[in-house]
Parts: C-alpha cells; sequence; structure tokens
C-alpha cells in the first residue's frame, strides 16, 4: 500500500495534535536565494557522470520510504550507485509538519552528512517519528545532536520561513509537474513508479537489470 496524504493523519495522529498538517503552497523560492544557499542545492548520491538519473520523492514520515531505504537501497548503492551506473537525487515530498521539519533539519546539515542522516532517519523512523510518548521535535534534534547540529541551529532550521517555502515549493512542482501524490514515487527515463520496490524490481525500473 502507498502512503497518500489523505491517510497521514491517521498514520501521524499523536504528533498532528502538537504539530498540524501543513499544506503546500505554490509559492516558489528565490532563484537568487537558492544559488546562494547551499541548503537550497540539490541533494545526491552517486557521480554526476552516471548515466542513469533517479529520482525518488520521499517523506520522511512514510513507513514505504523507510522500507526501501532499509531493504533495497543498500544493494542500490553497491551495485548501482557505487560502480557508476545511477545517481540518485533525492527530492523532498513531505506529508505532514514532522517530515517537514526533518527535511528542513537534513538540508541545514552539510551536504555530504545529508543522506547518512536521511537514512538513519529511516532505520530509526518508528522511535522519533511515531512514538506517542516523546515530543517528535525533541527526538528529532537528539538525532541531529548526533550528526552534529546544534540545539540552537536545530532551532533557527525549524523556524527558518525561506527553507520551509523552499521544500514545499519543491513539492508543488512535484505534485504539478511529475502528477506525484504518493511516496515513495521514482522517476527515471521519462518515466514514474510510484510504490517501494525489491532491488530487482527497482533495477527492472530503471533499465539496469542487464547493465
Amino acid at each position: 500500500m502507498l502512503i497518500h496524504r489523505r491517510f497521514l493523519l491517521g498514520l501521524v495522529a499523536g504528533q498532528m495534535a502538537v504539530l498540524p498538517f501543513l499544506a503546500p503552497r505554490p509559492a516558489r523560492a528565490d532563484d537568487a536565494a537558492a544559488a546562494n544557499d547551499p541548503r537550497f542545492a540539490p541533494r545526491t548520491l552517486g557521480s554526476d557522470q552516471a548515466p542513469i538519473k533517479v529520482m525518488e520523492f520521499f517523506s520522511l514520515t512514510c513507513t514505504h520510504c523507510a522500507a526501501f531505504s532499509r531493504e533495497t537501497m543498500p544493494e542500490v548503492k553497491a551495485k548501482l550507485i557505487e560502480t557508476g551506473k545511477v545517481q540518485m537525487i533525492y527530492r523532498d515530498f513531505p506529508l505532514d509538519r514532522v517530515a517537514l521539519m526533518a527535511a528542513m533539519v537534513a538540508r541545514t546539515l552539510p551536504p555530504e552528512r545529508y543522506e547518512p542522516f536521511v537514512s538513519a532517519l529511516f532505520a530509526s523512523q518508528d522511535h522519533w517519528a511515531f512514538d506517542r510518548q516523546s515530543d517528535p521535535r525533541d527526538e528529532l534534534a537528539k538525532m541531529a545532536g548526533l550528526a552534529g547540529l546544534s540545539r540552537a541551529a536545530f532551532d533557527a532550521a525549524i523556524a527558518d520561513k525561506a527553507l520551509e517555502q523552499f521544500i514545499l515549493a519543491g513539492q508543488q512542482k512535484a505534485e504539478d509537474e511529475y502528477h506525484v501524490d504518493s511516496t515513495p514515487t521514482f522517476a527515471a527515463n521519462g518515466r514514474s513508479h510510484a510504490g517501494e520496490m525489491t532491488f530487482a524490481a527497482f533495477s527492472a525500473f530503471i533499465g539496469a537489470e542487464n547493465g
């Protein structure tokens, strides 16, 4: 089953009482600001010269995104990314306020820490995102601290309206241009696929099963 927006309130009801759902707005980030702010730069994994570019639209509170990260991505890294065949391009598509906050924190870290932090968030998603006995903001701050972000920098990151708007504008663009409405969604070679995949299915989708 895919994670659609309309199902998220049920999945994160505990968090939503404190952090209400925030729908994306159509405003776009300022191009000049984006050019000068490393937080707005693309987040990728793999060589820029890789012949296959794969966009992944994901939400950090999506359980299916987490499953893909845990179960399929290690093999994708070893067999496709590290061999220079594929470059992954990460596209934020937060399905709720908690996911938006996590995406803002991830982009505040230095680019080289982005993918390891995202992977760590997926690996511990049940703890920081869905534990109703704790505040997701505090748990996320602890995770960010382990990645080298101070609490002051964390608080500044999740309060940054320019960063928030940049992410939401990218989400709106994904809806408008790629018709994304669930996570994870993958786009490559002019095609898209919604839903997590096994390594074999992923390889077939991107045309790398014989490569």
